[in-house]
């Protein structure tokens, strides 16, 4: 096998420069469209397996909980380790979980194969970008992020499609049995052309007892509110919901005693980085609660095909793919402020307007009057709000701590996904077999949106009260342009490689 180019040395142009882009995206992407589609696939899911609706919580929650709780260790590994190392390992992971998520005879078996999944996609995510960062050349590296960025929002625009199209015709199973071929490309391609890259300033002991501790943490919280519906206040119930309480207590104990955190809680000294934290819970526990019930309400209720309500949801992820990086700028020009105040109050609008899709909204004139101005009008909000989201995370902290910042920004906004598909069922009164009754179905989702968009306003009011303009200093930093600006945002907020170890050099 021939040997990879040095890190830091690649260009853009060469042929070893379009392989490096096509094996990260292939990578990021397979993560990014399992996160996506996933929602559209539930309905099937459950008619196959004759699960309840707390089974196809899990179904996405197991994901989103271990992905959640180890994305920032997998990013630690594979700057200890070798970037390229981890990912390939992540992407093998994630393929062959896929093919346990594809041939699971039961749900049981299909919720632990999910969190098996969110294992893999915790090594592989953060190592996408970084190797990007760590491979090219510095004079190529932007124009290198911005392919990879670009293409990975195309992919998240036509996950949904594509997902539906699969569900209506060869399965649900092959949602994830399509990772398998992508990761037949990516492993042989990242081995032969992706040169390893490593932080020489790593070392080798990690925050393991943190990361137990706080995914253990959402599992105890995730349990009790998923369960809560069927079983009620029983024993195992509440003892799950104390535990995880007292799990989160003792991962924050754990996390402020160690030389060495996962989660350092000094970097929460920054006023600014935890305001715009709690925004980016709110708006994406909302989006999490939002995407998980729309794509049920439009096939359940309305009469969408899993194609159908794939592409009916489109346009949100569009707007953001193409206009994301006008909104960064436009943050930089005038502050966050106004942005991340206007962004989640126009989404709330959309999610708002999401109430008058019902019976009938899958006639073309259905959708164009009901389902379309809800998703456009969801779609301007998030484009408002995400890119200057990313970028009010980054100038809030020291430009040595970026890829950490960015991290734990990502891992609250999975979280807060995590919690909103566990709770919001749970408030909102369905039933555990809700999805089954277009009219039970109904009527909780009509409880269940004004509960998201409410979510959006208390984050524009912290955003409204807590976020200030920017010192000097900060505008400098948020100046530098976020390195992705479209992609997975509709996840999470972007991930972002630490830029001082630009100034290092390759690693040896």
């Amino acid at each position: 096998m021939a040997a990879a180019p040095a890190p830091g040395e690649i260009r853009v142009a060469s042929p070893v420069g379009r392989w490096v882009v096509l094996t990260t995206v292939l990578g990021s992407g397979m993560a990014m469209l399992d996160s996506t589609v996933i929602n559209v696939a539930l309905p099937r899911i459950g008619e196959d397996l004759d699960t309840d609706l707390a089974a196809l919580q899990w179904t996405v929650n197991a994901y989103m909980l271990t992905l959640a709780g180890l994305i920032l260790l997998g990013g630690a590994l594979g700057d200890r380790y070798g970037r390229r190392r981890v990912f390939v390992v992540g992407i093998v992971w994630f393929a062959l979980a896929s093919l346990l998520c594809g041939i699971a005879p039961n749900a049981g078996v299909l919720i632990a194969a999910r969190a098996l999944q969110g294992v893999g996609g915790a090594l592989l995510t953060p190592g996408s970008l970084a190797l990007i960062q760590a491979s090219f050349h510095p004079d190529d590296r932007a124009r290198a992020v911005g392919l990879w960025s670009g293409f990975g929002g195309v992919g998240a625009a036509v996950g949904p499609f594509v997902g539906g199209w699969l569900v209506d015709g060869p399965g649900w199973r092959w949602v994830f049995l399509l990772n398998l071929p992508l990761a037949a490309i990516c492993v042989p391609v990242a081995l032969r052309h992706v040169p390893e890259s490593r932080d020489p300033a790593a070392h080798g002991r990690f925050d393991v007892l943190g990361a137990v501790l706080g995914a253990l943490a959402l599992a105890g919280v995730t349990y009790a509110l998923i369960e809560a519906p069927g079983r009620g206040a029983s024993p195992l119930v509440i003892g799950a919901a104390v535990g995880g309480v007292l799990l989160g207590v003792a991962f924050v104990l754990v996390e402020q005693r160690r030389a060495d955190p996962m989660l350092p809680p000094s970097i929460f000294r920054s006023r600014l980085f935890t305001s715009v934290n709690l925004v980016t819970f709110c708006v994406y526990a909302a989006l999490g609660g939002f995407f998980f019930l729309s794509a049920i309400q439009l096939q359940v209720v309305a009469g969408y095909s899993a194609l159908g309500a794939g592409t009916a949801l489109l346009p949100t992820t569009v707007l953001m793919l193409l206009f994301s990086a006008w909104s960064g700028e436009l943050g930089r020009r005038i502050g966050p402020r106004i942005p991340l105040t206007v962004g989640p109050l126009l989404a709330a609008a959309g999610m708002l307007l999401m109430l008058r899709v019902g019976r009938g909204s899958a006639s073309f004139g259905g959708y164009v009057s009901e389902v379309l101005p809800a998703v456009t009008v969801l779609g301007a909000g998030l484009v408002v709000v995400v890119a200057p989201l990313t970028a009010t995370v980054l100038a809030a902290v020291d430009t040595g701590r970026a890829g950490l910042a960015s991290g734990i920004n990502n891992a609250a906004a999975r979280a807060a996904g995590l919690i909103a598909v566990a709770a919001l069922p749970l408030l909102a009164g369905m039933g555990p077999e809700a999805y089954r009754d277009a009219g039970e179905f109904a009527s909780t989702f009509r409880r269940a949106m004004p509960m998201c968009a409410g979510l959006l306003v208390l984050g524009a009011v912290i955003a409204w009260w807590t976020v200030r303009t920017p010192t000097a200093a900060e505008r400098e930093r948020a100046g530098e342009r976020p390195e992705c600006t479209v992609h997975c945002g509709i996840v999470a907020p972007p991930l972002e490689p630490e830029r001082a170890r630009e100034d290092e050099g390759p690693a040896r």
